[in-house]
């Protein structure tokens, strides 16, 4: 049985919670591995309603997590989704976070 030190947990706990609540993990997941997505997309493989990934992208906005594009296509509204480079620094960290984290159980 492997044995957590105390900086093991403390790291645990400081993981960026902004990026940790499930939701967030799966658009940022789905952003770090394609250029760009629209709206549509992300809403259609994350099962989030409208409003509700809306509210997250918001909230990834804020930190400046992603950027958003917003323009019309025959007068559709068209909305796309980009990581920005501090979101790929932070997802990146993340990811090492959890990696690192899960492997020492």
């Amino acid at each position: 049985m492997n044995h957590r030190t105390d900086q093991d947990m403390k790291q645990i706990v400081d993981t960026d919670k902004l990026i940790h609540e499930p939701a967030r993990v799966a658009i940022m997941a789905l952003l770090n591995v394609a250029e760009s997505a629209d709206f549509v997309f992300l809403m259609n493989h994350t099962g989030l309603t409208q409003g509700n990934l809306s509210s997250h992208l918001s909230k990834l906005e804020a930190a400046s997590y992603i950027d958003i594009e917003k323009s019309f296509v025959k007068k559709r509204p068209k909305t796309i989704i980009r990581m920005s480079t501090k979101g790929k620094e932070a997802f990146t960290l993340y990811l090492k976070t959890m990696k690192e984290f899960y492997q020492g159980l």
